[in-house]
């Protein structure tokens, strides 16, 4: 997405020169969200961005793995030779982290790709037992579709909750139910001791039965290969970049789930890894590469989720909050959860309630005071909130 949106952004823009799209697998450039959901069921076979790169004058190398770059040269090494590159802009995602002891194991899957995808999808139409290793979020969008697939699920999660590591415990608990409520089984506190063909054995001694495993336990920035490079790197082993998405070596950006930036609006280093930060980052990419205005990259974040029958959307960013307000009741099938900080929004967290998200949004942009008294009350419009 990253990739392809800032080749894209660049020609919109009106940049003239070569533009070139390397991209390690041999698919047509394809949309994640789709893998877990409508590619996974079979109701899709691909998600292939509609884009005519060769109308657009984009060069696409398709199957060629980047195996690093060497900054002061202004060239790239791969598989198939060396490129040079007069501007660089990394977009080379993140990749799932696996579990340790289980490669190799017959019957167990990741899910970023599309060829996982692929490779799931007969999984699921056989109706077989599946175990998923995770509560986050794909996690719980893959146990959603395995179960409108008709198999039966069973979760494992090591923490006391969903989405442990996204969303503080009280906002998180409501979620344990629609597990139950959706047929799945969630095992919380419950960590893997290893994984052997057909089942998976729990380190309380518990044996699950699993004709598939799918381990969904996060990712981290796909950046092994710059290694020597200089190109300097965060504690979770993202690309560092500015407020302009520059990195820390001349004509060389990053963009996507690959690399953090600073936050003027949140007063800290984001890493955002989520479908519309490579949607939005590229275009300041291509703004700063043409260099006519430079682009200041502060965006309010924001994703959605579709699970268990309901669709979940969030903006912003909460850790820095000072209070946590509800509207609506969290046991029901509509309800939002906003964060403020000094009575301005500084995100919120909307189930069911897209309008909810759609306001909070722009208010969290536009730094609006609001009255916390008026925010609770769930049939009064979020605008309507002002101060």
């Amino acid at each position: 997405m990253a990739g392809v949106q800032t080749a894209v952004a660049l020609r919109e823009q009106g940049f003239t020169g070569t533009v070139t799209l390397l991209g390690a697998e041999p698919h047509q450039p394809y949309d994640r969200p789709p893998l877990s959901k409508a590619v996974l069921l079979g109701k899709a076979e691909g998600s292939a961005f509609d884009v005519d790169f060769e109308a657009l004058g984009i060069d696409l190398e398709l199957g060629r793995e980047v195996l690093g770059v060497h900054p002061g040269d202004h060239r790239l090494d791969t598989v198939d030779g060396p490129v040079p590159y007069d501007v660089l802009v990394l977009a080379t995602g993140a990749e799932p982290i696996r579990l340790a002891g289980a490669e190799g194991v017959p019957g167990v899957h990741l899910l970023r790709t599309l060829d996982d995808a692929e490779r799931l999808r007969p999984v699921l139409a056989r109706q077989h037992d599946i175990v998923v290793v995770g509560a986050g979020w794909i996690g719980a969008e893959f146990a959603t579709a395995a179960r409108e697939a008709g198999c039966a699920v069973t979760v494992v999660e090591a923490a006391d909750r969903p989405l442990a590591g996204a969303l503080p415990a009280e906002v998180a608990a409501p979620m344990t139910s629609w597990y139950a409520d959706a047929g799945a089984v969630l095992r919380t506190h419950a960590r893997v001791e290893h994984i052997e063909p057909g089942s998976v054995v729990l380190d309380d001694g518990t044996r699950l039965s699993a004709d598939a495993v799918v381990v969904g336990i996060g990712a981290r920035p796909a950046t092994a290969w710059l290694a020597g490079s200089g190109i300097e790197l965060g504690a979770h082993r993202e690309v560092v970049a500015d407020d302009r998405l520059r990195t820390s070596v001349p004509d060389v950006y990053a963009v996507g789930d690959c690399a953090s930036f600073p936050s003027g609006r949140y007063g800290e280093r984001l890493l955002v890894h989520h479908w519309d930060n490579a949607l939005q980052g590229p275009r300041t990419v291509a703004a700063n590469i043409i260099g006519e205005t430079p682009a200041v990259y502060d965006p309010v974040p924001y994703f959605w989720s579709e699970q268990f029958g309901r669709f979940v959307q969030y903006a912003g960013h909460h850790t820095t909050a000072d209070t946590v307000l509800w509207r609506g009741d969290p046991s029901g099938p509509a309800w939002t959860v906003c964060w403020l900080r000094e009575n301005r929004l500084a995100a919120l967290l909307a189930v069911g309630r897209p309008r909810d998200l759609a306001q909070g949004r722009r208010l969290i942009e536009a730094g609006t005071e609001l009255d916390p008294v008026l925010l609770e009350d769930p049939a009064r419009p979020l605008k309507a909130a002002v101060a």
